[in-house]
């Protein structure tokens, strides 16, 4: 690793550090680390979006076209609609001219309801509406190897299925008092709710931990990386660098403690 890329390496590491930082108290290596991350984001997505999005579905459909006739002399001319569309949404800028942009929200709002309606009948009513149709498979009922919970394929599983749908359905049957033994069975669709909002917080919790582990393994390489003299282009600078981080963040924390010991105590305001 060379002496930049090991300084790039570092810089990604700082802002790891000023992230978790946070978990001490807000303060200004956070507020960088922060104002980074959302100006790097919108940066990046800005490009992305003008790449992916705006040069291959509009200039590049227009390019047969001549700029100082507005692209109207191009063999797809119809492409320029779309474009005056996105045009006018800048007009929220401005107070006088405001209503323009209702025109281009409202198609865009109706085309991606048109989209995401069918897209979710598909793939979350629809799907699950299959999952509970499919027949028992009571010849292997318990599994392929025995009493056998977790085996997706089990007739057992495919019931607990059926069941807990048909009673997380009825939970929501508000025509009905809950009680006696359709409150019961509710109360069995409200554990089924649970187990799923559970696992969904629980799958979310250890992605986010995986992430923190890929950071945790990234300083270490970060440190491992500074002090590896076998690396043919070590340079005396790493272990430098890394010190450097290390009395910073160390002068950092003293003087917050220093600060926090001298600080006058707050007085009580008398009671009413």
């Amino acid at each position: 690793m060379t002496f930049s890329a090991f300084l790039w390496m570092t810089f990604g590491i700082f802002g790891t550090l000023a992230i978790f930082s946070f978990l001490y108290k807000d303060n200004p290596f956070y507020k960088f680390a922060e104002h980074l991350v959302v100006g790097v984001s919108a940066g990046y997505f800005v490009i992305i979006l003008w790449h992916n999005g705006l040069t291959p579905n509009l200039f590049q459909r227009l390019a047969d076209g001549d700029w100082y006739f507005l692209f109207l002399n191009s063999s797809k001319p119809w492409y320029l609609i779309p474009a005056i569309l996105g045009a006018m949404m800048w007009t929220r800028f401005s107070a006088q001219y405001a209503w323009l942009s209702r025109w281009p929200m409202a198609m865009y709002i109706g085309i991606a309801t048109g989209i995401a309606v069918p897209l979710e009948m598909a793939n979350r009513i629809n799907k699950q509406l299959f999952a509970m149709m499919e027949p028992i498979d009571f010849a292997n009922f318990f599994g392929t190897q025995g009493f056998d919970l977790l085996d997706p394929t089990s007739g057992l599983s495919q019931l607990i299925v059926f069941v807990g749908a048909m009673c997380a359905l009825i939970y929501f049957y508000f025509s009905k008092a809950h009680e006696g033994v359709f409150g019961r069975v509710a109360t069995v669709g409200i554990y089924t709710l649970m187990i799923g909002f559970g696992a969904s917080f629980g799958y979310t919790v250890m992605a986010r931990i995986s992430l923190f582990i890929n950071r945790i393994q990234a300083i270490e390489a970060w440190r491992a990386t500074g002090f590896d003299e076998s690396n043919p282009e070590y340079h005396g600078g790493f272990p430098a660098v890394f010190w450097v981080i290390l009395l910073g963040v160390v002068a950092y924390a003293i003087v917050e403690i220093y600060q926090h010991r001298n600080r006058p105590p707050q007085s009580e305001e008398p009671s009413a």
